[in-house]
């Protein structure tokens, strides 16, 4: 059974001994458009196929590339680059901010997502879609499975939820990995965040009664890759699936690993209740998800958080 650990110890591709290189039209078949690629999962999967020769041609894109939420420029796109598969990162993620900015967030994560869903039917396009611990409601006392109900709290979610439901209804290839706690070496996270407010600070307030499982970007984005050649080698396993870390914490506990790791001093952590932090948008209390399905069906086997967070803290210091 492959084990998620970063890089190449089970996919297939080779390590690269040369530049990355470049995209030409029509020269390798099995074209990926990724959207969303200067997010951190995008970041991340473009750090992996770097490094790996692989039988795709990967096209990483963001807003200023190709509008997702335009249909006919989706639809242009994926003509002409010949796309077999879109790997779909693009979101609207800002949870606090979607509270009032909700037009913004159900077209990018409502509208776009079926845009696409309409777009790969219409082409024979296999599509797969990143969305979110969000559309559950917390008030689950077991790890969420995915024939479990969606009932989200926030817009965030119900945007999320969305998307979700516009690809099921459209039909096609699809497939829905719902993640949670994401942060990785890039761009804006909470691991980042802890990293720096710790160091310049000497004291932090942290809640501590949200209970979850954090991810690390660069196991997604390995599982994602192993999917695609999973897919190609055996079938395509239309479906939701679950994945983040395995376990189970709270943003104070994760935030005391932070630490721990880093062997920053001088930086008091103080628990708190969700009420007395105050944040816009209503979180789930409890959204830790169940891996059963995603293990079995591409078998994987999936290493701890604690793990997963010491790798990409190792990452951060050495790059």
């Amino acid at each position: 059974m492959p084990i998620i650990t970063g890089i190449t110890k089970h996919l297939g591709g080779t390590e690269k001994e040369t530049p990355k290189q470049q995209f030409f039209y029509g020269l390798v078949q099995k074209n990926v458009l990724v959207t969303g690629g200067s997010g951190q999962l995008g970041k991340e999967l473009g750090r992996l196929t770097d490094r790996l020769n692989l039988p795709f041609r990967f096209l990483f894109t963001d807003v200023d590339d190709l509008d997702v939420t335009d249909r006919e420029e989706l639809s242009r796109f994926v003509k002409d680059y010949r796309i077999l598969y879109i790997i779909n990162c693009a979101a609207y993620t800002a949870v606090d901010k979607a509270e009032e900015d909700s037009d913004k967030a159900y077209l990018v994560n409502g509208k776009a997502v079926e845009n696409i869903a309409i777009v790969s039917k219409q082409e024979g396009v296999k599509v797969i879609h990143i969305s979110t611990d969000f559309v559950f409601d917390g008030q689950s006392e077991i790890p969420y499975t995915e024939n479990m109900e969606p009932h989200p709290l926030s817009v965030y979610g119900q945007s999320k939820l969305k998307g979700e439901e516009a690809l099921q209804a459209v039909g096609g290839e699809w497939m829905i990995i719902r993640t949670s706690w994401l942060y990785s070496q890039y761009g804006n996270n909470f691991v980042k965040t802890m990293i720096g407010l710790m160091q310049e600070r000497e004291r932090l307030t942290i809640v501590d009664d949200q209970y979850g499982t954090p991810t690390y970007a660069a196991d997604l984005a390995e599982l994602i890759i192993h999917i695609l050649q999973f897919s190609e080698e055996t079938e395509w396993k239309r479906g939701i699936y679950h994945f983040s870390n395995k376990g189970e914490t709270t943003w104070f506990r994760f935030a005391e690993e932070i630490k721990r790791i880093t062997g920053i001093g001088g930086c008091e952590l103080i628990p708190v209740k969700t009420h007395e932090y105050g944040a816009a948008a209503p979180r789930p209390a409890y959204s830790v998800m169940d891996l059963s399905k995603v293990c079995s069906t591409f078998r994987v086997e999936i290493p701890k958080w604690e793990e997963a967070l010491k790798r990409c803290v190792d990452a951060l210091i050495n790059d």
